[in-house]
């Protein structure tokens, strides 16, 4: 059976209205891990531009998980509420709210991209960066971590599993586990960054041990009725898509739904092989994953016209497509691309006070097109 972009998907309990995702994007302006009012403004209009599932950016588990000083945290009860506000929003504009969840690992302690050069934070007691082993990411700029103890490990282990219970509590739908681009479960499934001797490194089966850990404790307090996703870097130095599909093949025994896939960063950069960063460029491994694997898949990275989107879905590359930076630049992309693929009143995509005003537009006078279209 075929399906297209706009066609619903439902994944345990939660039905998405159409295949557009809206990925983790960081703003960098948490005031001691709450939201601000930048955040509503972000996931609200992104909710409103039609995509059918929105997910918050990464959001820490623990204080010493921060990658910034701006990172959003879910690490205390007393933040549900503020969260709950932003699921609201998302909600009441069409869309399912999901939340990342992220433990920065040894590139913990920074600044925002655009201030790299900036002596990063000193260090605390509650912000110690942490890793597998004391091996520094091999970029200028980077704290050397602290090797994990075991009581570290279990705490962190313990910590995202307090934290998928407050997103429950908030009333996010869905949730989806960071373990790529060189954060801490990142670092502890690669040989390169992990070489611990204990039960948590050496073989693959003890260095996959702390996500396994993780997902099997989130699952006892997130619904069962609730879809589970899990990013992975698909291929990355010292790691290939064979590797990922037997990482995947246990990851569906511990249900897990979707797997995110994208790559590259343990080393710092943000793609394994930047001389192949052109149009979607990370969908073979999602379309590879899906085929190999049986599992549901998103694929992401520079997914940004109409016609690209639709075929990935069409063709069966992937189930769902995730878009970010050209959401930041056009956060109607949903509308607009339903439009130009022709699908029956696209504006339905968004909340109908939106949605009756722009059909309304459209039937103007003959000939007319959107700023998105015309030539004018």
């Amino acid at each position: 059976m075929s399906h297209d972009l706009f066609s619903p998907l439902e994944i345990r309990g939660v039905r998405l209205k159409n295949r557009v995702v809206a990925s983790p994007m960081w703003q960098y302006s948490g005031v001691d891990g709450m939201p601000t009012d930048t955040h509503a403004v972000h996931l609200g209009r992104l909710a409103e531009g039609g995509a059918g599932l929105i997910f918050q950016e990464g959001t820490t588990v623990d204080r010493k998980g921060r990658g910034t000083v701006g990172d959003l945290g879910i690490w205390d009860d007393s933040l549900v509420p503020h969260y709950a506000r932003l699921v609201d929003l998302v909600r009441a504009g069409g869309a399912v709210p999901g939340i990342q969840l992220i433990h920065a690992g040894r590139k913990g302690r920074r600044n925002p991209p655009w201030a790299w050069r900036e002596p990063n934070p000193p260090a605390a007691e509650d912000w110690q960066v942490l890793g597998p082993s004391p091996l520094p990411v091999m970029l200028d700029g980077y704290n050397l971590p602290i090797e994990m103890s075991l009581r570290d490990i279990q705490e962190t282990v313990d910590a995202w599993a307090h934290a998928a219970r407050r997103a429950q509590e908030a009333g996010y739908d869905v949730l989806e586990v960071q373990a790529a681009h060189g954060y801490l479960i990142h670092t502890f499934l690669s040989p390169l960054s992990n070489h611990r001797t204990d039960d948590y490194g050496g073989s693959p089966e003890n260095r996959s041990r702390l996500l396994m850990e993780i997902i099997d404790g989130i699952r006892t307090v997130w619904p069962a009725d609730k879809p589970l996703f899990v990013r992975l870097s698909c291929v990355d130095v010292d790691w290939g898509i064979d590797q990922t599909v037997e990482l995947v093949r246990e990851l569906r025994g511990h249900e897990v739904d979707v797997i995110d896939c994208s790559s590259g960063s343990l080393t710092g950069r943000p793609v394994f092989d930047t001389a192949s960063a052109g149009y979607g460029y990370q969908v073979p491994y999602a379309e590879e994953v899906r085929a190999r694997t049986g599992i549901r898949t998103m694929a992401v990275g520079h997914i940004v016209h109409a016609k690209q989107a639709q075929a990935i879905i069409e063709q069966g590359r992937a189930d769902l497509v995730a878009l970010g930076r050209e959401l930041l630049y056009n956060p109607n992309w949903p509308m607009d691309a339903a439009r130009k693929l022709g699908v029956p009143d696209p504006y339905a995509q968004a909340p109908s006070r939106i949605a009756y005003w722009l059909a309304k537009r459209d039937g103007g006078f003959e000939g007319f097109a959107p700023s998105t279209e015309g030539t004018r």
